[in-house]
């Protein structure tokens, strides 16, 4: 099977170069990201060796070595040396506890494991920051953290042997220069595709391999089934509705401007009734969260408001499976997505892909909605702001349109009504880089340069 290109490695590399074995590491992600499948990548080429606990099979023996020895060192590796049927060199081998929020107790070990010095350790695992999880132990901190996100648009190319791509868009954005009518056209077929595929790697190496669109759909509702699965369990646990949050996502998305509803679920649902559900939503990395600000201020996360929120798919290619429902037909509808020949509005589509590349990008997600009084109205309109970043220390707003749009009223309220500097305003749409009034229109896949 085609083995991904991720640049989480880079980061691993440069965690083991620092760390020298001072401190564990942590790969947060949703399931099925790829995070077991790029540890033990790492841990083959860097290592001589290197032993993997899967918390998600391990029997109760591991586990009783946890919880009886782990405070002698000498008999906890004994123990687990015959219990794995083999023995590791000293400072020269990694363990990896996959799936390690499924067993706390071996989270809380990394404490005395890091002290001990004979290995490095790297943890992975789903859902790890609900609070739930970790109650009862203390959180090492000699652990450092990382995200794992799906492929980005670049590692997506990689998959399909194209380096070319990426460092033209780059070049374009640095200089502020249309790239021309024929490659921008090139460029927006090879991020549709991108859009439609997604970045789960299961779907990736299938789309790489030359499967029909009607096998990615599979694999990628096989994932939805799973993620499903995940929060009706929560669900039972726990006496919440996060399965039916999910689940409501993409109707609300194209229903509500992509505002969260919860009348959608129940016509009498409170946001005291479901945060949690939300919460774990957002903390399990299968939704990212898009919080209202009350002021565009660059310390945007000051004003969020919560209760006034926005709920993304973290993968796009996961939201087009769940819109299209595309069943048989599944070949026919994704070329029309592709060649942009599909008979309806893909709003929610591109809004959903800059949102997955601007929280890869390691932003928060804020949009803001605001009122002003136009002059030639006699009362104030409701006006938004899709997204607002802090960039190069100052507030950046940001649109999202699926066409060739040119109007941006919003943005020339927003300045009127807020007397703070606004250096940089852009406008993402399909059309090829262009400015006009203080406003930078970017292609869509330029995203990934703010």
């Amino acid at each position: 099977m085609l083995e991904l290109e991720r640049k989480i490695y880079q980061e691993l590399l440069e965690w083991k170069s620092r760390s020298q074995g001072k401190s564990a590491l942590l790969i947060e992600g949703a399931r099925r990201v790829g995070k077991s499948t790029i540890a033990e990548k790492f841990a083959r080429e860097q290592y001589d060796d290197y032993i993997k606990l899967d918390f998600a099979l391990e029997g109760p023996d591991i586990r009783r070595n946890f919880e009886e020895n782990i405070g002698q060192m000498d008999v906890f590796f004994r123990n687990l040396f015959i219990l794995k049927g083999k023995e590791l060199p000293r400072r020269k081998s990694l363990l990896i506890f996959d799936e390690v929020q499924l067993f706390p107790l071996a989270r809380q070990a990394i404490k005395y494991l890091v002290q001990d010095g004979r290995y490095d350790y790297l943890e992975t695992g789903s859902l790890i920051s609900i609070k739930r999880n970790v109650k009862d132990i203390l959180i090492p901190s000699e652990e450092e953290k990382i995200k794992m996100y799906p492929l980005d648009f670049e590692e997506f190319l990689w998959a399909i042997g194209n380096r070319v791509t990426i460092p033209a868009i780059w070049d374009a954005f640095y200089r502020q220069i249309a790239l021309g009518d024929p490659i921008h056209r090139k460029i927006m077929e090879q991020f549709r595709t991108y859009m439609a595929v997604g970045g789960m790697p299961q779907a990736v190496v299938a789309f790489a391999e030359g499967n029909s669109y009607q096998r990615i759909d599979t694999v990628k509702r096989g994932i939805l089934q799973l993620y499903e699965d995940d929060l009706h369990k929560n669900d039972e646990l726990y006496g919440e509705k996060a399965s039916l949050v999910f689940k409501t996502i993409p109707k609300q998305m194209t229903d509500h401007q992509s505002h969260y509803m919860f009348s959608e679920i129940d016509k009498n649902a409170r946001y005291k009734n479901y945060v949690d559900s939300v919460e774990f939503i957002a903390d399990s990395m299968i939704a990212n969260r898009c919080a209202n600000v009350s002021m565009p201020d660059v310390l945007l996360s000051q004003y969020a408001d919560n209760r006034n929120f926005k709920l993304y798919m973290s993968d796009t290619g996961l939201l087009v499976s769940q819109l299209l429902k595309s069943g048989d037909g599944s070949n026919e509808i994704y070329r029309a997505l592709i060649y942009d020949k599909l008979d309806a509005n893909l709003g929610a589509v591109m809004e959903n892909m800059v949102a997955q590349m601007l929280v890869t990008n390691h932003h928060e997600l804020y949009f803001h909605e605001y009122e002003y009084k136009p002059e030639d109205s006699k009362k104030e309109k409701k006006y938004e702001i899709d997204f607002l970043i802090a960039r190069n220390q100052r507030v950046c707003p940001i649109e999202v349109k699926s066409s060739g749009y040119k109007n941006h009223k919003s943005f020339d309220y927003f300045i009127k009504k807020y007397p703070i500097r606004i250096p940089e305003r852009f406008i993402l749409y399909t059309k090829d880089l262009r400015q006009d009034e203080g406003v930078t229109f970017l292609p869509l896949y330029m995203a990934m340069c703010l």
